[in-house]
């Protein structure tokens, strides 16, 4: 953790710009200072005395007390950092931005820089594009940042590969030094990785774990709500440490299962559960590089552009993606507003227009949109926002940070219980200075994909995946006609939902022609063929003796998945 002389730990200092049109310096709050041996430690959005290193955080995932991991400091940049990085390599910008956050030493619980080089080096070889997510210009005032150039095609490979390698090189290094200590048990520590998907989440992750050694890795995917290419992509995988599970449910489901393991101590002692979730920290660490990417690749471009006008649009369900876009807005990247573009599962946009979080959608239920990834009633990573809004707001309290930690506690349990809460009106502000959130329908979604899209040959087409149309359309809807300049992230392959796509682009012309033109001129090479691999999944169904409670039938199937096709227990 680099901590310039002269300031405090989690001041803010040096790096001010203009943003949302005031000059101001970057929106950081400063937490209680600590002390040197304890820099940059992790706390728990849900409170608690527990400071965890950077190595614990990533290796444990989520809290004990249900709470997510956020940095107990806020690191500053150097006063020169945008002309120091201006031209640096995604990896080398990536391990600028991730140093701030990890310690040098693994008595610390971090990483000795070179080796925390080669482990970003490693991970972004895999990408198909040399600036890993290159900036496209899509008209005169947008701009796409194209996230899936990775093995997957899918964003979350950035992370991902990331958070694969760290997974790998913390288990070795704890290997390494128990086989130097005396130990009566001789057997490795092993990693039992957790996750739930509504689809590139999961082959992110596959792609990023398969076969690394002392590794099981349990996918939960909601049965028949992912796309085609989506499924196959994750159950085509036969490596021995691969498992994905098909759970008769949603999303919400298949994301409270992982929840509940996490939170069942004795079960999580036992298999030490790791998360590849949103909720692991490192995932979002890993995200906020891109915003800075952005920033520099859309300043060589344009130079001319304020970049505190710049609206940054994210298409998100789960909170994660644009939660790194925060990160990088309090470090100091200067941008407008950031713009929730959410599809028809629209809790997110709702809070934003009313101050309260409401699980319920009208049917009562989530619903099955062309963005099946965005299908997602309550947003996880949501909860990290919460403990800002809390903080920050907190004008009285001795213990900021705990008083914060009890408020998002309260919050959850309110969630729980009542199924929605409310923030107070200062929180709600709050809130609204940095975002701005929009709904899109599945009508909207198919003519934006039609809009955008005309031929091949024609200049200004640009075809996009049905997640990507929602957050043009939500950045269509914000500029309402003025030459606001916006950069949209896309998030997916088109190719990964060729259904909703070929379906769009059709509707003007014969369906079988665009079948063709999307099978010669859209699908990857990677793709052929994919359909029609061997596959292996396992079904979870309803536990039989769980009787008429669904989620806890569905935990103790999947329990029993874990104990049959995972690691021993070590005693």
């Amino acid at each position: 953790m680099r901590i310039r002389p002269g300031h405090g730990v989690g001041e803010c200092s040096g790096s001010g710009s203009a943003i949302d049109g005031h000059s101001h310096r970057p929106t950081c709050t400063k937490l209680t200072p600590l002390r040197v041996s304890e820099r940059m430690k992790y706390l728990s959005t849900r409170g608690g005395n527990e400071r965890l290193t950077f190595e614990e955080a990533v290796l444990q995932g989520l809290a004990p007390n249900g709470g997510l991991y956020v940095p107990a400091e806020m690191p500053t940049l150097p006063d020169d950092w945008q002309t120091a990085w201006a031209s640096l390599s995604f990896v080398e910008l990536s391990f600028q931005i991730v140093s701030l956050f990890v310690p040098t030493t693994a008595e610390e619980g971090g990483i000795p820089p070179d080796d925390l080089r080669e482990l970003i080096t490693k991970s972004y070889a895999t990408f198909r594009h040399k600036d890993v997510t290159p900036l496209r210009r899509v008209s005169e005032h947008e701009w796409c940042l194209e996230l899936w150039h990775g093995p997957t095609f899918a964003f979350k490979d950035v992370a991902l590969q990331l958070l694969g390698n760290l997974f790998e090189y913390f288990l070795a290094r704890r290997n390494a030094t128990a086989s130097n200590a005396t130990r009566a048990d001789l057997a490795p520590h092993t990693l039992t990785v957790l996750g739930a998907t509504s689809g590139d989440t999961g082959s992110a992750a596959i792609a990023g774990l398969r076969s690394k050694e002392n590794i099981h890795i349990f996918i939960l995917h909601p049965r028949g709500r992912v796309s085609p290419i989506q499924e196959a992509q994750m159950t085509t995988v036969l490596d021995d440490n691969v498992h994905n599970l098909a759970v008769d449910g949603t999303f919400d489901d298949c994301q409270d299962i992982v929840k509940a393991l996490f939170s069942d101590k004795a079960f999580n002692d036992q298999h030490h559960l790791g998360a590849i979730n949103s909720i692991n920290w490192a995932r979002i660490l890993s995200q906020i590089v891109y915003y800075f990417a952005a920033f520099f690749a859309l300043r060589r471009e344009q130079p001319q552009i304020d970049a505190s006008s710049v609206q940054v649009v994210v298409p998100t369900g789960n909170f994660g993606d644009i939660l790194a876009g925060y990160y990088a807005k309090r470090l100091g990247v200067p941008m407008s507003k950031l713009v929730v573009a959410t599809n028809e599962n629209d809790i997110l946009q709702r809070f934003w227009a009313t101050g309260r979080y409401e699980k319920e959608s009208a049917s009562g239920e989530v619903r099955a949109t062309l963005s099946p990834a965005m299908d997602i009633l309550v947003s996880s990573n949501f909860e990290r926002l919460l403990w800002y809004l809390a903080h920050e707001s907190d004008t009285v309290a001795d213990d900021k940070e705990e008083a914060a930690g009890q408020q998002v506690t309260q919050w959850m349990h309110e969630l729980k219980t009542r199924g929605s809460f409310a923030v107070s009106d200062a929180q709600w502000e709050l809130a609204k200075r940095d975002f701005l959130a929009e709904r899109v329908s599945n009508d909207e979604t198919r003519s934006t994909i039609r809009r955008y899209f005309r031929t091949k040959e024609e200049p200004g087409s640009y075809l996009v995946d049905p997640h990507t149309a929602v957050g043009f359309e939500a950045a269509n809807r914000r500029a309402n006609g003025h030459a606001v300049p916006q950069i949209i992230l896309s998030t997916a392959h088109p190719a990964k939902f060729s259904e909703a796509v070929i379906s769009s682009i059709a509707a003007d012309s014969n369906e079988g022609e665009a079948a063709r033109y999307f099978d010669t001129h859209v699908l990857p090479k990677e793709m052929h063929g994919l359909l029609d691999k061997e596959r292996r999944v396992v079904d979870v169904n309803v536990a039989p003796e769980a009787g008429s409670d669904k989620l806890q039938g569905l935990i103790a199937s999947t329990k029993a998945i874990i104990e049959r096709d995972g690691f021993s227990p070590r005693m």
